[in-house]
């Protein structure tokens, strides 16, 4: 597997638009694309730092996403979103792979 780690901060007060706009928008998409396994995105509603980590089946699927997708993407965060994200990609050593129930 591959991971994209995406780490960005939020603009102030838009957490919940935020948390909505990934769960309406963004999930689906990403449920559409080639490979996809997995997403975890970690926020808190009293900070503005964020952490999006996506879990892919090849390098190739991760980097379709990036050049097909990720602009649409960033397009629907835009409002929500202070500045450019920082992108760092990894081959996945090891994971238990669990899926979490989204909290609010």
């Amino acid at each position: 597997m591959f991971a994209r780690n995406l780490s960005f901060r939020l603009k102030p007060n838009t957490h919940s638009d935020y948390t909505h706009t990934m769960e309406t928008q963004v999930l689906p998409l990403l449920k559409k694309q080639k490979g996809f396994k997995e997403e975890m995105t970690l926020s808190n509603a009293s900070s503005v730092d964020g952490v999006s980590i996506s879990l892919w089946e090849t390098k190739s699927d991760a980097e379709n996403y990036n050049t097909n997708i990720y602009p649409q993407v960033m397009k629907s965060l835009e409002k929500v979103i202070d500045g450019t994200p920082r992108l760092h990609t990894f081959e996945t050593v090891t994971s238990t792979y669990h899926k979490v129930p989204v909290t609010m």
